[in-house]
């Protein structure tokens, strides 16, 4: 990795009312930030009991007082090295507000502490669009298939994440037709990418493919970018409607992916824990009844399962699909959030012999 991801500035986390907090820290004071102006000032005090964030002073309005707490809130548990258990010192009445939110828990002695798998539930704090408010739950039958009826695609950007340990911004945003469809074709006529996709050829029939995916309803285009730069296409799935659906009970906000990475700079390990984790990451934002990730790898693709290991998924069967034989993986949302796998997990010490 290019850095320790507990120990790099803070950067864009949440969004509201068109503006995004931007958090920096000055030593142990972390500068909470909106529009250019300082909204609050906290201090993180790394106790001999365990790290505690104080709040020190807001300035300006109520109205962003509470997002402005919630981003100060995830840049300090990253500062912080992930702490099982965050103290906080607060005034009653921004604690209250933050009790309203469901992120904080109160400790054995009245210390308000945060909870970290609610914080990272709250859709506000990373998507850019319409994602994370329910659309009625309305069945419908598609090709033989009984599922609830999907949102409409929203263009524009998604999802947005500030990576520590990259110190740069990732994002997730619609794929465009008159944007995305000259590198889309480029990408998939690598030989690298072909080998996995099969999806080689020429431009009319990439720019037929892309059309069919954002015209389907199962499925949602994304292009991923790494502060403003495209390195890849992540194609995120129902999995009801999908193929994989036909192997397995899948439920009706069940959701996978297909991912392509076009930009070779953007490989490794450093780089597969920032946007493995984020999709993730979108897909239970996008929906709170979404309980369960689903991936389809090739059975021998062994550094693909490697990465899928590390992230927490479970292997659960081998399949055979018309075109390959596969492995059906699944990550649990209640495991995503209580686990904290929107990090990356320490690598294991290597065995000795004795």
């Amino acid at each position: 990795m290019t850095g320790d991801p507990h120990n790099r500035a803070a950067g864009t986390v949440p969004y509201v009312s068109g503006i995004a907090p931007r958090c920096l820290w000055e030593g142990d004071t972390l500068v909470v930030k909106m529009g250019g102006t300082v909204r609050q000032r906290w201090l993180l005090d790394q106790a001999e009991g365990g790290p505690v964030l104080a709040f020190l002073h807001d300035m300006g309005g109520a109205g962003s007082r509470t997002i402005a707490a919630l981003a100060a809130l995830d840049a300090a548990l990253t500062r912080a090295g992930d702490p099982p258990g965050l103290g906080l010192a607060l005034p009653a009445d921004l604690r209250a507000a933050l009790e309203a939110e469901g992120v904080l828990t109160m400790a054995p002695g009245g210390v308000a502490r945060v909870l970290a798998a609610a914080l990272y539930q709250k859709p506000e704090l990373w998507l850019r669009g319409p994602g994370g408010s329910l659309q009625p739950q309305v069945h419908t039958l598609s090709h033989g298939r009984y599922h609830p009826r999907r949102p409409a695609k929203v263009p524009g950007l998604l999802y947005e994440r500030r990576i520590p340990w990259l110190d740069r911004t990732l994002s997730f945003r619609l794929a465009d037709m008159d944007r995305d469809l000259s590198r889309f074709h480029a990408w998939m006529n690598d030989p690298r990418v072909a080998a996995f996709w099969q999806e080689e050829g020429e431009l009319e029939q990439h720019r037929a493919y892309l059309e069919n995916q954002l015209e389907d309803p199962h499925t949602l285009p994304l292009i991923a970018s790494l502060d403003g730069e495209a390195f890849g296409y992540f194609e995120v799935y129902w999995a009801k409607e999908n193929r994989i659906g036909a192997f397995y009970d899948a439920q009706d906000y069940d959701r996978g992916w297909h991912v392509l990475i076009g930009d070779e700079s953007v490989r490794g390990k450093a780089y597969v824990s920032a946007w493995l984790p984020s999709l993730v990451h979108f897909m239970f934002l996008d929906d709170v009844r979404t309980q369960r990730i689903v991936g389809e790898p090739r059975a021998d693709h062994h550094q693909q399962i490697r990465n899928l290991d590390r992230s927490g998924f479970a292997k659960v069967k081998e399949f055979n699909f018309p075109h390959k034989r596969a492995l059906l993986v699944m990550l649990l949302r209640e495991r995503f959030f209580d686990d904290r796998l929107w990090l990356p997990r320490a690598e294991p010490a290597p065995k000795t012999g004795g």
